[in-house]
């Protein structure tokens, strides 16, 4: 088949978007497909990323225009975004309208789907495919200094990402001798107790999160979050925040946490067990993206 995905890889650290890009141009070849990133005749496919035109590829407009033009290529569209991830006002609206044009959608976890069908979601062939990790993601010898050590990271610095709980777990350090906190990646500034290690990606993100015992996330709304994906995939026991979306369903229900105090019971135990959620590599999520999406327009 002939696929187009609007958006080209990204060297470097990025969204967790950029490693399903990388996915699509390493893996989709191996069953046969050939990839493109512009506009050739006859394409089967046109998978879209993201809906908004930018530097790196082409908007669902010039994807409905070839429609138009070749009738029976087929419009897929991945969902990983929406307004109460960043507190925005705008995405949900302009996502609901794309659904009316695309002939399939894939979401990235359940409470994704379920948050856009609860919105009059219009395409009628949804699939949920949850993001894969690299291998090297995987138990590292731990950090030796008879403490908790907690970590968590983030490639964005939005508010929503969790930082006031990420706050309130520095100050906790300043009382506390028996854990450590380290945050990976944009930080705001705000940090007097914490270990703040710049954004990193691939193998070297990989190793330095395997050396820790805890990982908090307190993002909210997160549509299908990597960083869990990551850090379980380390085999790190994660806990999420109640108000995490996707980040709570991949953590599983007794991971949640529903305030500081909660959490703090739950760092105190300081014996944890591991998230129960099976993880796959990106090999095996292009094997499925294959299976029950390509295969089947």
């Amino acid at each position: 088949m002939k696929v187009l995905i609007n958006r080209k890889p990204v060297e470097g650290p990025w969204g967790g978007g950029n490693n399903f890009v990388k996915a699509f141009y390493k893996y989709l070849p191996e069953h046969g497909h050939e990839v493109f990133n512009t506009f050739v005749p006859d394409l089967d496919v046109i998978f879209v990323m993201d809906p908004r035109y930018d530097e790196l590829g082409i908007s669902i407009n010039e994807a409905i225009m070839y429609k138009n033009q070749f009738p029976n290529v087929k419009i897929v569209q991945r969902i990983n975004e929406c307004d109460a991830r960043k507190n925005t006002n705008d995405i949900d609206k302009m996502l609901l309208e794309c659904s009316k044009h695309i002939d399939k959608t894939i979401f990235v976890s359940y409470w994704m789907m379920n948050y856009f069908i609860e919105k009059k979601w219009q395409c009628k062939e949804n699939y949920v495919l949850v993001n894969g990790v690299d291998e090297f993601y995987k138990p590292r010898e731990k950090i030796k200094n008879n403490k908790v050590n907690i970590v968590t990271h983030h490639w964005s610095d939005n508010y929503m990402k969790g930082f006031d709980y990420y706050e309130m777990i520095d100050n906790l350090c300043k009382n506390r001798e028996d854990i450590t906190f380290t945050y990976i990646g944009r930080e705001r500034g705000t940090f007097k107790n914490t270990k703040v290690v710049p954004p990193l990606f691939g193998e070297a993100l990989a190793k330095e999160l395997g050396r820790y015992d805890l990982y908090i996330t307190a993002s909210r709304y997160d549509p299908g979050p990597n960083h869990v994906l990551e850090a379980i995939a380390s085999e790190i026991p994660v806990f999420a925040y109640a108000e995490g979306g996707g980040a709570c369903e991949f953590a599983g229900s007794e991971f949640i946490f529903n305030s500081f105090e909660d959490l703090v019971e739950k760092i105190n135990k300081k014996s944890y067990n591991n998230n129960k959620t099976k993880i796959s590599s990106w090999k095996e999520c292009m094997d499925k993206f294959n299976e029950n999406i390509l295969l089947k327009c």
